[in-house]
């Protein structure tokens, strides 16, 4: 049985309760299980919330919601688009310049990967467009999930928001019920 099946049964067998990374990775049984997650979301349409997504999960926490499913996202990109993406910029990343021959800055041990990314992310509506894909590095494209770059819109905040501590939530709180209550 694959990771991600054994994940989703867990998932399944556990709906509305906390679970752990540890727990999920002992499923799993594989060092990449995060990734096996995020296909349950996108590609099966599993309701599994993170402390990203829920103020009452800490780091660490997953939980499914319900058996209910959303709608399934494809994020498949042929090798043929993705080859064109990646010669039209260049073979670099879009926001910081740097190259696959680049070694990377957080891990200098290993040499820079570079991905496509979606600039209107697929969950708000994005396709798999030449115009709608760029390079980016992973270090780029890590903290970008779900935020839209062209134009701010309410979704981009609220993603931003969510990757913040509790201390600037509760600050961005205090300061929305101050400017709406006065």
């Amino acid at each position: 049985m694959s990771a991600r099946e054994k994940l989703r049964r867990f998932f399944e067998e556990n709906v509305g309760k906390k679970l752990t990374t540890n727990q999920l990775s002992e499923v799993a049984q594989i060092r990449d299980y995060q990734r096996r997650i995020r296909e349950l979301r996108t590609e099966y349409g599993m309701k599994i919330k993170s402390h990203v997504d829920r103020a009452d999960l800490k780091p660490g926490e997953y939980i499914l919601e319900s058996l209910d499913l959303d709608p399934a996202i494809s994020r498949n990109i042929s090798n043929q688009l993705r080859t064109q993406i990646l010669e039209r910029n260049g073979f670099t990343c879009q926001l910081c310049g740097a190259s696959a021959h680049d070694w990377d800055d957080i891990n200098p041990s290993k040499k820079v990967r570079l991905l496509i990314d979606h600039i209107v992310p697929v969950s708000q509506g994005g396709e798999n467009t030449p115009e709608n894909l760029r390079v980016l590095c992973g270090n780029c494209n890590h903290g970008r999930s779900n935020i839209q770059t062209l134009g701010e819109t309410a979704l981009n905040v609220l993603a931003r928001l969510r990757k913040s501590s509790r201390e600037v939530r509760r600050e961005v709180y205090e300061a929305l019920k101050k400017e709406f209550n006065d």
